[in-house]
């Protein structure tokens, strides 16, 4: 049987690509008018924004999910379990995955996690991937010629989500498909993976600083572009919860996730207002940029969002921050090797199969703190029990 790895065809990122994407409901329904932009410095609501969207993946956050304790990338939350009959055929499999991408931390961690996971299945006898680079013409003819190949089933990350939907259903018709990750307007993959979703991430970083900055005080929010779904579902949330708070929006402003922009947008504002008594991130990976504009100034950090990034844990830990990191965990990577081989041994599986989002706080900071991983390590890679860890994601063992 060959090695998981020697069929590995990986193409090197080349361009800087946005973050993770959730799936558009596959019915449209109409966004929730704008509210009260004047007032609260928010601006007008997104067009991505869906209330009942909004509203399932807040109540998820309370709900248990179900599955082993230890293996928060084997559970589902609420999960609608579908029959797999129709895909059962017996091994060894040939897994096929068209990346959107390697070129963020974020995405490489997981793609580190995702080749261990295939490590692990000896009914896995051949896995083949092809990477994107970002590039929507590039993954259509990625999954044209995966198709060519004889995959017994096809996992995607979707680059974006409207250019991609044909070039997914046409291989539906051919294969079993499942998508992760970002999503598609199509519901014909056996099974979408994702955590909550981006509306939960933006509310867990938003109420945390209604609570911890004073009514009245000066929220800067930053924002790395405009039109990911994922991003906008996470400001929307913020919005949402910002403009029934009595708290200031004084700017919402695009990072491009540039660390160097980044500190400057903070410090334009410092000398702007004097004073920024809170700040919001959609994404983490340059929060420690941002915490550095208010050092330099000599300034005390105000209540702010990162991620799950060890850099980021790191700061917190070390400065002893007022700070929250609400998170899309990378163990994620793991669950379409796990229901690829569920679905082709014709076992059932969740329709949307939507994973745990943990949020780390001061109280749980120490157990996601990992001074040995590099400071772009997200904590949530769910990596720890596979073969290689820590050095295959780049730390140094203790």
């Amino acid at each position: 049987m060959p090695r998981p790895e020697a069929a590995i065809a990986v193409l090197a990122a080349l361009v800087l690509a946005g973050c993770t994407t959730d799936r558009p409901t596959a019915t449209t329904q109409p966004a929730a008018p704008a509210t009260s932009a004047q007032g609260s410095g928010t601006g007008t609501q997104s067009k991505f924004f869906v209330q009942a969207d909004f509203d399932a993946q807040l109540a998820m956050r309370s709900q248990t999910p179900q599955g082993p304790a230890a293996k928060p990338w084997e559970q589902a939350i609420d999960p609608k379990m579908i029959d797999t009959a129709q895909y059962k055929k017996d091994g060894p499999y040939h897994l096929c995955f068209s990346n959107a991408a390697v070129n963020n931390p974020w995405r490489q961690v997981g793609w580190k996690t995702m080749q261990a996971e295939v490590g692990l299945h000896e009914e896995i006898g051949e896995f083949t991937a092809l990477d994107a680079e970002g590039k929507d013409d590039k993954q259509i003819s990625d999954i044209a010629e995966l198709q060519a190949k004889g995959c017994d089933a096809l996992i995607v990350s979707p680059n974006t989500t409207a250019t991609l939907t044909p070039a997914v259903t046409a291989a539906c018709a051919k294969v079993p498909v499942i998508v992760f990750d970002r999503g598609v307007e199509t519901d014909c993959p056996v099974t979408f993976i994702k955590p909550i979703g981006g509306y939960a991430f933006g509310a867990d970083a938003a109420e945390f600083l209604t609570e911890k900055v004073p009514a009245g005080g000066k929220v800067l929010a930053l924002r790395i572009l405009p039109g990911v779904d994922v991003l906008e579902t996470r400001w929307s949330a913020a919005k949402v919860v910002f403009d029934r708070s009595r708290l200031q929006v004084v700017g919402v402003e695009f990072t491009d996730g540039d660390a160097a922009k980044t500190k400057s947008i903070v410090s334009d504002y410092i000398q702007r207002h004097g004073t920024i008594d809170g700040v919001w991130m959609d994404a983490g990976a340059t929060a420690v940029a941002a915490i550095e504009a208010f050092e330099d100034a000599g300034l005390p950090v105000p209540p702010i969002n990162g991620e799950d990034q060890q850099d980021f844990l790191q700061k917190w830990k070390d400065a002893g921050l007022t700070a929250v990191a609400p998170t899309y965990p990378t163990y994620q990577w793991r669950t379409p090797i796990i229901a690829a081989l569920k679905i082709l041994k014709g076992e059932e599986v969740p329709e949307r199969w939507n994973l745990p989002q943990p949020k780390v706080t001061g109280d749980n900071l120490a157990d996601y703190l990992q001074p040995d991983m590099p400071p772009l390590h997200y904590a949530l890679c769910g990596c720890e029990d596979l073969p290689g860890f820590p050095e295959t994601w780049g730390g140094k063992k203790g």
